[in-house]
C-alpha cells in the first residue's frame, strides 16, 4: 500500500513538473507580451499540470480501457471548465490593469491622475495609491514652480523699474554737472552718492538671494547669546530709527545660547528692523523680543504698520513681494524678507508673520543650542 502511494505521488509530481517547466519556458518567451496572454498561459499551465499528473497516474495504474476512458473524459472536461473559469476571472485583472494604464497615461499628458474606482488586486490598488500620491506631489511641485516663476517675473519688472528711475536721475545730474548749469555741485554729488549706495545695496541683495536659492550659502556657525545678537542689531538700527522718528526697544530678551552664523543672522535682524522702521509711522514703536520655547529660540520684531491684509500674509516672504502700496524706491526691491527666510531656513529654522493689534509681528524660530 505504501509502495503504491509513493508511486502515485512520484508519477503525479513528474507529470505536474513537466507541465510546469514547459509553462515556464512559454512564459519566458512571452515575457514582453500582454498581461492577457500571460494570464492565459498561467491558467493553461495550472490546468495542464493537474491533467498531466492525473493522466500519468491513471496510465501507470493499468486501468481498463473503460476506466481509463472515463478518467480521461472527466479530467478533460474538468480541465476545460477550469481553464474557462480561470480566464473569466483573469479578465477582471486585465480590465483593472488597462484602467490603471489609461489613468497613468493621463498623468503623463496633463499631470492629473485619478485611480480606478475598484482595483481587482491588492497590488494594483497599492500601485494606484502610489501613483495618486506621486500625482499630488507633482501638482504641488508645479504650483511652487509656477509661483516661483511669477515672483521672478515680478522681481525682474520691479528691479528694472527701480534701476531705471535712479539711472535716469544719475544721467540727468551728470549731464547738468558737465554743462556747468548747477549752482551747488555738492548737492548733486550727495544725491549721486546716495543713489549709487542704494543701487549697490540692491545688487548686494540680489547676489545674496542668488546664493541662497542656489544652496551655496556657507554658514560659519559659532555659539553665542541671542541677547548679544539682538543688542548689536538694536545699536545698528538706532540711527535709522531716529531719522524716522521711531522708538526702538528691546523687551524680554533672554540670554539664550544659540549656534548661528553671526554675520548672517545680524543681516536677518537688520532686514527685519529696517522693514519695521520704514513701515511704522512717526512716534511709533518697534519692539524686539527673544525667548526660549522648548528646543527653540524665538526672536520677534513687532512694528506699528497697522497690519497686513490677510490675503497678503502668505506672500510676505516671497521674492519680490512688496505689498500693494510699496511701489516706490524707498520700499526696496522686495528682497529683504526673502533673504530673511532663506537665511533662517539655512539655519534649520522657520520665519513667520502674523497680525497683532496696531501692526504685525515677524518671528524667527531657531534651534536652541544644546
Amino acid at each position: 500500500m505504501l509502495r503504491d502511494t509513493v508511486l502515485i505521488v512520484v508519477y503525479a509530481a513528474i507529470g505536474a513538473a513537466a507541465a510546469g517547466l514547459l509553462g515556464m519556458g512559454v512564459l519566458r518567451l512571452l515575457r514582453n507580451r500582454s498581461v492577457t496572454l500571460s494570464l492565459a498561459v498561467v491558467a493553461a499551465v495550472t490546468v495542464a499540470a493537474m491533467l498531466a499528473g492525473t493522466m500519468l497516474v491513471a496510465w501507470a495504474m493499468l486501468l481498463s480501457d473503460h476506466d481509463l476512458w472515463v478518467v480521461t473524459m472527466v479530467c478533460s472536461i474538468a480541465a476545460v471548465v477550469s481553464l474557462c473559469v480561470a480566464l473569466a476571472l483573469g479578465r477582471g485583472v486585465v480590465r483593472g490593469s488597462r484602467a490603471l494604464a489609461e489613468a497613468t497615461r493621463a498623468l503623463g499628458d496633463d499631470g492629473s491622475f485619478t485611480p480606478p474606482a475598484a482595483a481587482p488586486t491588492a497590488e494594483l490598488a497599492e500601485l494606484g495609491r502610489e501613483l495618486a500620491a506621486t500625482s499630488a506631489k507633482l501638482a504641488a511641485s508645479r504650483d511652487r514652480e509656477r509661483a516661483l516663476e511669477d515672483s521672478r517675473r515680478e522681481l525682474v519688472a520691479w528691479i528694472s523699474h527701480d534701476l531705471r528711475t535712479p539711472l535716469a536721475g544719475l544721467q540727468a545730474m551728470t549731464e547738468a554737472l558737465e554743462d556747468g548749469i548747477v549752482d551747488d555741485p555738492s548737492v548733486y554729488h550727495g544725491r549721486i552718492r546716495a543713489e549709487v549706495a542704494r543701487m549697490s545695496g540692491m545688487v548686494g541683495d540680489l547676489f545674496e538671494l542668488s546664493r541662497i536659492q542656489a544652496g551655496v550659502l556657507a554658514l560659519n556657525t559659532t555659539r553665542m547669546s541671542v541677547y548679544d545678537l539682538v543688542d548689536d542689531a538694536l545699536a545698528g538700527a538706532d540711527a535709522l530709527a531716529r531719522e524716522h522718528g521711531v522708538r526702538i526697544i528691546g523687551e524680554r530678551v533672554e540670554p539664550v545660547p544659540i549656534e548661528v552664523d553671526g554675520r548672517e543672522m545680524s543681516r536677518v535682524l537688520a532686514n527685519l528692523l529696517t522693514n519695521a522702521i520704514h513701515r511704522t509711522p512717526t512716534d511709533g514703536t518697534v519692539a524686539v523680543a527673544a525667548h526660549r520655547e522648548e528646543n527653540s529660540v524665538v526672536v520677534s520684531v513687532t512694528d506699528g504698520c497697522g497690519g497686513i491684509p490677510p490675503e497678503d500674509l502668505p506672500r510676505v516672504f516671497d521674492t519680490g513681494w512688496r505689498g500693494t502700496d510699496a511701489r516706490t524706491p524707498p520700499a526696496g526691491a522686495g528682497l529683504g524678507l526673502a533673504i530673511v527666510r532663506g537665511i533662517v531656513e539655512a539655519h534649520q529654522g522657520r520665519a513667520a508673520v502674523c497680525n497683532v493689534p496696531g501692526g504685525c509681528r515677524f518671528e524667527v524660530r531657531l534651534p536652541a543650542a544644546v
